[in-house]
């Protein structure tokens, strides 16, 4: 709360208030009592529909007093004017990541592992602008650079049960189907003469950094099997060049069905070379290594310190006390009906 001391005031105030309020009406009450006495009505009090009016009335003032000093104490939480802080670090908002995904066909039994270890990654990020690129003949950008990590998370968590449906069940399932051919839109046109160009793949994602003029830290993790199939734009080798042009690095997962030796060491040696991370999608350290290495960059961290953000947060207590006042006002009209 930005100022805890007012709530305190306020249930003092309320407190104070009450309290001469009830000794004002007590001392009027004592001087406007008139006492009449009337026979043989002793009998009144002992009769069950008083006795029941009475402890209606005693229920209801009992009421009012609770309904009374739960507002109070709402009233009073707002007072202190409650907040949410969040500590972000202007540092980490010069970090861009791109998530660059092979969706060919010989990578899908992969691609839901990998876009689950790409959401585990994101967990460890704080600032950190990230896009996802998936690719098979074409690039679909499937988010720009972000920083909205629920949104993130979400897109991932979709293509991670998308890519994870078994194509036998795909057609037993309601909807599976649409919701694949729509997850890789754009991947495979209609008038595509290849499949998983690699090096076409990688240089779409360097191209999806923006910001060229401003000094930033640039990532990209790049999932494949290195298994081309076509003719490419641009090799393996010379997207890698590409991204070292930008000022990215890459850092490798590796992933295949049936592991061919050069493809393999080949991938290895061009993502090594240039100073990035290659590990097999199986491997225990992949996520959290890659997460370290891309954390420790200092290149292009900012000079600035830790930067703590308020938001006002009244809806919090809000809705509560508008109950218990408006419970307070039907009870206190119910008592004096």
């Amino acid at each position: 709360m930005v100022t805890p001391w007012a709530p305190w005031a306020v249930i003092a105030i309320v407190l104070a208030a009450s309290l001469a309020g009830w000794a004002l009406l007590e001392r009027r009450r004592r001087r406007s009592r008139r006492e009449t006495y009337v026979a043989n009505t002793g009998y009144l009090t002992r009769l069950p529909s008083y006795r029941r009016r009475l402890s209606l009335q005693r229920l209801a003032a009992l009421g009012m007093v609770s309904l009374l000093g739960i507002a109070t104490l709402f009233a009073a939480l707002l007072a202190g004017r409650p907040i949410d802080t969040h500590l972000t670090n202007e540092r980490l908002a010069t970090r861009d990541i791109v998530l660059c995904l092979d969706v060919s066909g010989s990578m899908m039994p992969f691609d839901s592992q990998v876009l689950r270890v790409y959401s585990n990654m994101v967990d460890s990020f704080d600032g950190e602008r990230i896009s996802l690129n998936i690719w098979n003949y074409t690039t679909r950008v499937v988010f720009p650079l972000t920083d909205d990590y629920a949104m993130v998370k979400e897109e991932l968590a979709r293509g991670a049960q998308i890519m994870g449906i078994n194509p036998l069940s795909m057609v037993l399932t309601p909807g599976a189907t649409e919701a694949f051919n729509e997850w890789m839109t754009g991947t495979y046109p209609t008038f595509a003469t290849g499949a998983s160009l690699i090096g076409d793949g990688l240089a779409s994602c360097v191209l999806s950094f923006d910001l060229a003029d401003e000094t930033r830290s640039r990532t990209i993790i790049l999932a494949t099997d290195n298994e081309p199939n076509g003719r490419q734009l641009l090799t393996l080798a010379e997207a890698a060049d590409l991204a070292a042009e930008r000022g990215a690095r890459i850092h490798a997962i590796y992933a295949s069905e049936w592991p061919v030796d050069q493809l393999r060491n080949e991938y290895e040696e061009v993502v090594t070379s240039r100073g990035g991370l290659f590990y097999e999608l199986d491997d225990p350290g992949l996520a959290p290594t890659i997460v370290a290495e891309i954390t420790a960059e200092d290149a292009a961290e900012l000079n600035a310190s830790p930067r703590v953000i308020e938001t006002d947060r009244p809806d919090r207590y809000y809705p509560w006390l508008v109950l218990f006042v408006g419970l307070l006002v039907i009870v206190a009209w119910r008592a004096r009906a």
